[in-house]
């Protein structure tokens, strides 16, 4: 049983086993996949992988975790014991396994084992919209872009590495749609191209399920069968498509039949073949949507860690909603429900990664869009606050039990060490096994293009 993306199956006398969106395993395979803006499931392979692995390289991957809505730094990893009530807030500081660093008393179980992570308190560059966009590209919406785009961090992952095996897309998402549409949304290829955009394994509240990536049970004489289908169904999308998009369906309808004839993607999202122990650390999941926000599916985490072991090279996810200064006063509230899962599923992770020998091979980047104000207004909550937000980072052989940055006394603006968000890109782009330096792709415009701008490095403290 699939139990970490929404609703238990059903049966249907009539259609054969259903999805929880009520799509039958025989409408699936008619239409050769879940359909992405009209595209059956060998176009959609086209527009999420690209068969270019470099050999023998290691694999190496990064697992993005956003947290829609702007989490406030403050109440967070960034405590202000000596500030003014009004300040400070509800919550005490509490102390950690690495003297002199302190984190928010709700986070007992990430405060003993701090010499793994590393808090970052001084990101300065937030461009102030509600979306996951620099989350996602380390760019503002602002910024002048290259035609096409800016790519997702993912993408650039999946151009130049590439996949690890033909069953598992190189860069996937776990990114529920949600009410606000911008937060729920892994960017794409930008100029790389749509072959690597995101893979996202979810979608709205309706359609959460990807059993129908892989269809266990199904021969491979009958999958032939209805190959022709497919065949059909592109023929038609490649006549359509003025762009080119679709010029190599036929290798993208054999990475398609791979994964539909391997059950190595379907294992991967099945949390009932994960250990049932170290599956409980996580914590309990809540399917329910926060209003407009994802869902708290805490052990998502425990999936994209399952999807690294079965080949990702890059996994974004989007967990719950931190918007909480409207006039219903629920920062703090709503920060003793959160705060507690949030600290239990990712030292559930970290200490995963450190158990299965992967934390030098596999990066944890947590954070949000900006942080909060440090003054709380008076509805007894924090509003948006660009000038300073927060991150915590992990694995990824990353050199951890420390603080990057710091604020004033009020948490108010940086005053040591100001971080931009591409400049944690870099280092994941270097613990990933990337030059940053080095690498350049030329966009549709013939304009040489870097991973990150010209200047900026890795964090030196971290690699």
């Amino acid at each position: 049983m699939l139990t970490i993306l929404g609703r238990e199956r059903h049966s249907d006398a009539t259609q054969g086993t259903s999805f929880c969106d009520r799509m039958s395993r025989r409408s699936f395979l008619t239409i050769g996949g879940f359909a992405m803006g009209g595209l059956a499931l060998p176009s959609v392979l086209q527009a999420e992988a690209e068969a270019d692995a470099r050999t023998g390289s290691s694999h190496k991957a990064i697992i993005n975790i956003y947290l829609p809505g702007g989490p406030s730094h403050i109440d967070l990893w960034d405590p202000k014991p000596d500030a003014p009530a009004e300040i400070r807030g509800e919550f005490r500081p509490i102390a950690t396994n690495v003297p002199g660093i302190e984190i928010c008393e709700l986070f007992p179980r990430m405060a003993q084992m701090m010499d793994k992570f590393v808090p970052v308190r001084s990101i300065s560059d937030a461009d102030g919209l509600h979306d996951g966009y620099q989350c996602m590209t380390g760019h503002r919406k602002s910024d002048r872009k290259p035609p096409g785009g800016w790519p997702a961090a993912g993408s650039w992952i999946s151009k130049l590495q590439g996949p690890t095996n033909g069953a598992v897309p190189p860069n996937v998402a776990l990114m529920y749609t949600v009410g606000n549409r911008t937060w729920g949304e892994p960017a794409d290829g930008g100029f790389l191209g749509v072959s690597h955009t995101p893979f996202n394994l979810l979608g709205s509240k309706a359609r959460s399920s990807p059993e129908g990536m892989v269809l266990q049970g199904i021969s491979l004489e009958r999958l032939q069968d209805r190959n022709q289908l497919m065949k059909a169904f592109d023929g038609f999308v490649r006549a359509a498509d003025g762009k080119g998009v679709m010029e190599s369906v036929d290798v993208y309808t054999q990475q398609a039949l791979g994964i539909l004839t391997t059950s190595k993607l379907a294992e991967a999202l099945d949390l009932s073949k994960e250990d049932p122990s170290v599956l409980a650390r996580y914590g309990k999941s809540d399917e329910k949507f926060m209003r407009d926000g994802a869902p708290r599916m805490i052990e998502n985490f425990c999936v994209a860690r399952r999807l690294v072991e079965a080949g990702a090279r890059y996994v974004s996810l989007n967990y719950s909603r931190w918007d909480w200064h409207g006039g219903d006063g629920m920062n703090f509230p709503m920060s003793r429900e959160e705060f507690p899962l949030l600290d239990q599923g990712l030292s559930a992770l970290v200490t995963d990664l450190h158990e299965r020998g992967l934390n030098n091979d596999v990066s944890i980047v947590v954070w949000g869009e900006f942080g909060r104000t440090p003054k709380i207004n008076n509805n007894n909550s924090r509003d948006h606050w660009p000038q300073v937000s927060c991150a915590m980072l992990a694995g990824g052989g990353m050199k951890t039990g420390q603080v990057i940055g710091r604020t004033n006394r009020k948490g108010e603006h940086a005053v040591e060490r100001p971080v931009k968000f591409q400049e944690i890109f870099a280092t994941l782009y270097k613990s990933a096994g990337l030059d940053v330096g080095r690498v350049r792709i030329f966009d549709g415009s013939g304009v040489p293009q870097n991973l990150v701008d010209d200047g900026v490095q890795p964090m030196r403290e971290l690699v």
